[in-house]
């Protein structure tokens, strides 16, 4: 098998995975998934668990169920019974049961008070095989330059490790619906100011953000002013998941800066948050990467 081969046989398991994230709700048996990927329903799931270590149902059910506890984490206005059908399950006693056993609290337990850290083990393979077969492949000729302007922020400062940043988002979208800033009329930033692999957990910071001219008076949640400063940067579109966002921001650094003859300012990283799951399918997700640039 030549290399290009091997590539055409990865794109059309590729297209599956793509297929599986935007029809969650919808039919996705083996059938008709092997006629996605335009392989024999016979020897489909033999490939697609020799390919991914793990058989196509139990995929599908993963990612039905990582999807719905993004909802009953993050989109409270979202009914269980609706999350469960929406799911692929008939009622919420089947789904309850699902998600119990793979995330180890019910759904209405994890509503309450997720816990992060057997969740994040649980779909540690999922983000594995996002990483190794959904890897983003940056081109210089999509990193652009442009002068940011000046942006007034209403941040959440995140600090300790990355592992509970889901418990700080919940809070940060408490106070921000309390305030009216829906996304879709206040920018969502993230200022990053390590990087989680070469912190100690306890010494990590992150600050979630909402761009708004408004005061920020004294709250509960600890959300305070602040100014992501004006200048130039160099963005590159991260489309997909956040589980590989990290390939997007290694290749501005390790290539892509190398290269451009630019130096940097001394500012952290910023994400811009355009298009989120779960609203959208996790592949169709869109951040935006800047880095600051003298």
């Amino acid at each position: 098998m030549t290399a290009a081969d091997a590539d055409a046989y990865l794109a059309r398991f590729r297209r599956v995975l793509e297929f599986i994230d935007a029809h969650l709700d919808g039919d996705l048996s083996v059938e008709g998934l092997s006629r996605v990927a335009a392989f024999s329903k016979f020897h489909f799931h033999r490939q697609f668990s020799s390919l991914f270590g793990m058989g196509v149902y139990e995929y599908v059910q993963l990612q039905r169920l990582k999807r719905a506890s993004y909802q009953l984490a993050f989109r409270e206005q979202r009914s269980i019974i609706d999350v469960a059908l929406e799911s692929g399950y008939e009622g919420p006693e089947a789904f309850a049961r699902a998600f119990k056993k793979r995330v180890g609290q019910t759904p209405s337990e994890f509503r309450k008070q997720p816990r992060w850290e057997p969740w994040r083990a649980t779909y540690q393979p999922l983000s594995e095989l996002r990483n190794r077969h959904m890897k983003p492949t940056p081109q210089a000729s999509q990193v652009r330059i442009i002068d940011f302007p000046e942006t007034k922020v209403a941040a959440l400062q995140h600090r300790g490790d990355p592992r509970r940043i889901g418990d700080s988002v919940r809070t940060f979208i408490t106070w921000r619906k309390a305030h009216h800033l829906h996304p879709s009329r206040s920018a969502t930033f993230n200022i990053l100011y390590d990087n989680p692999e070469e912190v100690a957990p306890e010494d990590y910071r992150l600050d979630i953000c909402a761009a708004t001219d408004l005061e920020v008076k004294e709250n509960p949640q600890g959300v305070v002013s602040k100014v992501i400063p004006g200048g130039r940067c160099a963005v590159l579109r991260h489309v997909g998941s956040d589980d590989t966002l990290a390939a997007t921001v290694r290749y501005l650094y390790a290539e892509w800066l190398p290269q451009s003859g630019e130096e940097l300012r001394d500012f952290p990283l910023v994400f811009q948050r355009v298009a989120f799951f779960p609203d959208v399918p996790e592949h169709e997700a869109v951040t935006d990467v800047f880095l600051p640039l003298k």
